[in-house]
């Protein structure tokens, strides 16, 4: 009896090892998942202080841009402080009469281009000046002026809308803006006659005393004149327009505003020394003004975001408080040192002021 064939014969397969068959264990992918969540935790704590660092990093580049900007915006405007307003060697408007529409700016008070006023929430910086490049000269009047109108004896390059400055020979009564509503050009018998009426901008105000002119006094061609004005409103800096009543915000966290005259001798022309509104100078006349050279304003500005402490919990941000004009500014906040300050400053020359001024 033969046993079976070899094609019906089963071949028996090898069975593999079973340490080849199995997975992970439980320890391992425990291990595992721990690994993954220390690694997930270490990047999200990287990632954290990256981007605290980074709005750090955005947060005092801003302050700083805001604070240049601010500066910029006064030193143009400081550079043109006066213009318009001197004429032969003279500050001829120690007093001035303006108004826009029906509101008095100025009812023949004390005037000056440009003035720094001290208070509790720091200075105060007024800067006046005209935009025509003409005013750095002066017309004479061809008969006296009650202020409706003036004529001239040379010509005047103005037109209807511009502002002129009517203005005594010498030093004593008080300068009248005037706004020119009507242009009547000179003959070989008459003068150029400008006329100022009612409905001009500059034209409407009811003064305590309405000043008057005589033959030969002055006037000059400001153009648009502009009075702008900066303070600081709590943390605020801002830009203040007196003549149409307008604000602007210039830059915020800013803990202190100052400004100081660059003065010579009595007599001199060279710059000696920096004083404060105060002492002689709380108020410009005929007497300090032409002692003025130059301004220098500065402010100081505060980081808008705190700085963590280290890990005995001080605060290394700042190791003193900032000075300002060798003067130390108080910060805004009790726990200065985790904060960081910026200081900046600029000089400008008061080169209308000191060529009106030159004989």
């Amino acid at each position: 009896m033969s046993g079976p064939s070899l094609s019906s014969r089963q071949v028996a397969r090898p069975v593999p090892p079973r340490h080849a068959q199995r997975g992970l264990s439980i320890v391992e992918l425990m291990v595992g998942l721990v690994v993954a969540m220390l690694v997930s935790i270490a990047a999200a704590g990287s990632a954290m202080m990256f981007t605290a660092s980074q709005r750090q990093g955005i947060g005092v580049g801003g302050s700083g841009i805001g604070a240049a900007t601010a500066l910029a915006a006064l030193k143009n405007d400081a550079a043109l402080a006066g213009l318009g307003f001197f004429g032969d060697a003279n500050y001829l408007c120690n007093t001035l009469a303006l108004s826009t529409g029906p509101t008095l700016h100025s009812d023949s008070d004390t005037f000056t281009p440009v003035r720094i006023t001290a208070g509790d929430d720091g200075d105060t910086i007024d800067i006046v000046y005209g935009n025509r490049v003409e005013s750095g000269a002066n017309v004479l009047l061809a008969s006296a002026s009650d202020g409706t109108s003036a004529a001239l004896q040379s010509l005047m390059p103005t037109a209807a809308g511009q502002a002129v400055l009517l203005a005594p020979a010498t030093p004593g009564a008080p300068c009248l803006v005037r706004t020119v509503t009507a242009v009547t050009p000179s003959t070989d018998t008459t003068p150029q006659l400008l006329t100022f009426a009612a409905d001009g901008t500059h034209n409407q105000g009811a003064f305590t005393a309405m000043p008057t002119f005589a033959e030969r006094d002055r006037i000059t061609l400001i153009g648009a004149l502009s009075w702008n004005r900066y303070r600081r409103d709590g943390n605020t800096l801002v830009l203040d327009r007196p003549l149409t009543g307008d604000t602007a915000v210039l830059t915020r966290n800013v803990i202190a505003l100052r400004a100081q005259y660059g003065v010579a001798t009595a007599g001199g022309t060279t710059l000696e020394q920096w004083v404060d509104a105060g002492d002689g100078f709380a108020v410009l006349d005929a007497t300090t003004l032409p002692r003025v050279r130059a301004i220098r304003m500065g402010v100081v500005t505060r980081s808008p975001q705190r700085e963590r402490p280290d890990a005995n919990g001080n605060c290394d941000a700042s190791l003193d408080k900032p000075q300002l004009f060798g003067v130390e500014i108080e910060p805004d906040v009790d726990d200065w040192q985790c904060w960081r300050y910026r200081v900046s400053t600029v000089v400008v020359p008061m080169r209308n002021l000191v060529l009106g001024l030159r004989e």
